[in-house]
């Protein structure tokens, strides 16, 4: 039986893997779903960043080399994800350069074979998948802002909040600037923004096929994890 670990960089992620897919993905068929901190996310002293890649990478690498029966994946920021140094996560500094569309999936297909080199090779790329949300794991919940709104019991703001989704296509498009991503617009509507807690009432509210509806890459990401069950569940009968 096919297990999924999912590695995230923060505690919203963290209790959204937990709280919110774990249920659907395990309903398509893995034995178990659960959230891992990259980099034991809460014992850093310093918030707001994301581990080196080198560092993340072993973490993956050791445990779908201990676990033959797992898969692997991961949620994190486009935007924080280092560009350069000892730390660059591969295909960051590249993306920029791409069209938006493009962006998340240079990154990914760059971590995928940095990850099957260091496997030498072998890997088979269904015990991967990594997932980059542009921007942020708040973005999604701008996929329905009356819902989220009613979800944090301030239906008034949900103006306010719609006036910032109808100035991008989609909501993954809300940029990734440190003082105007999706997080820091919502802290500047919302009275006490609490995101792990608010943000994850809010996706039970809005619902995951109106997320999917509106956030095409997120929706690929989740398809590409229903269909690595599924085929899975085939190969064992």
């Amino acid at each position: 039986m096919t297990r999924l670990l999912v590695h995230v960089e923060g505690e919203t992620e963290e209790s959204f893997v937990n709280e919110v897919l774990a249920s659907h993905l395990v309903s398509r068929g893995y034995v178990s779903v659960a959230a891992r901190l990259v980099g034991n996310a809460r014992a850093r002293s310093q918030r707001g960043g994301i581990r080196s890649w080198p560092a993340v990478r072993n973490d993956i690498v050791g445990h779908l080399r201990e676990d033959r029966n797992c898969v692997a994946t991961m949620m994190v920021d486009y935007y924080r994800l280092p560009q350069s140094g000892n730390g660059a996560w591969p295909g960051r500094a590249a993306a920029p350069t791409k069209l938006f569309e493009q962006r998340a999936e240079t990154v990914e297909q760059a971590l995928l074979e940095d990850v099957s080199e260091r496997m030498g090779g072998g890997l088979d790329t269904q015990r991967f998948i990594p997932f980059v949300l542009m921007h942020e794991f708040e973005a999604l919940l701008f996929s329905d802002c009356v819902r989220f709104a009613k979800a944090i019991g301030q239906e008034g703001v949900a103006k306010d909040l719609q006036a910032v989704r109808a100035r991008f296509a989609t909501p993954e498009e809300i940029d990734d600037s440190p003082q105007t991503a999706p997080s820091k617009r919502i802290g500047g509507i919302v009275r006490g923004y609490d995101k792990p807690f608010m943000g994850n009432l809010a996706v039970l509210e809005i619902g995951l096929p109106k997320i999917r509806s509106e956030c095409r890459h997120f929706d690929d990401w989740l398809t590409c994890l229903e269909r690595t069950a599924e085929d899975a569940k085939e190969q064992v009968t």
